[in-house]
């Protein structure tokens, strides 16, 4: 026969620790991407919910569109704002974005 049979030498033993370190950049890629972006992601939303559970009247604020006003009624999911003197306007409460501190309004 002009050809002869190839046998494949034998391999190295699989090391346990090689598996380990091939993951480890995708492990410390997650563990920096969860402390970076989604751990303040969540702080932040959870801080918007707080200040949105504690509106009450007299609160000055400002909406997602812009609006800076007083806060004159509220409800489940709306609140009244008083856009200028005797316009009240209703937006929804989760368009509060920023709680100003009182007197705000009066040194515009």
């Amino acid at each position: 026969m002009l050809i002869s049979l190839a046998h494949a030498a034998d391999g190295a033993p699989a090391d346990p620790m090689s598996g380990l370190m091939q993951f480890l950049p995708l492990i410390v890629i997650f563990v920096l991407f969860y402390f970076m972006m989604i751990r303040p992601q969540m702080k932040r939303a959870k801080e918007q919910k707080n200040m949105i559970d504690s509106l009450q009247k007299g609160d000055e604020v400002v909406t997602a569109g812009g609006e800076l006003g007083k806060v004159v009624k509220v409800s489940e999911a709306y609140i009244g704002l008083e856009v200028a003197d005797g316009v009240v306007i209703n937006v929804q409460k989760s368009a509060v974005t920023t709680l100003l501190p009182k007197g705000t309004i009066k040194g515009i």
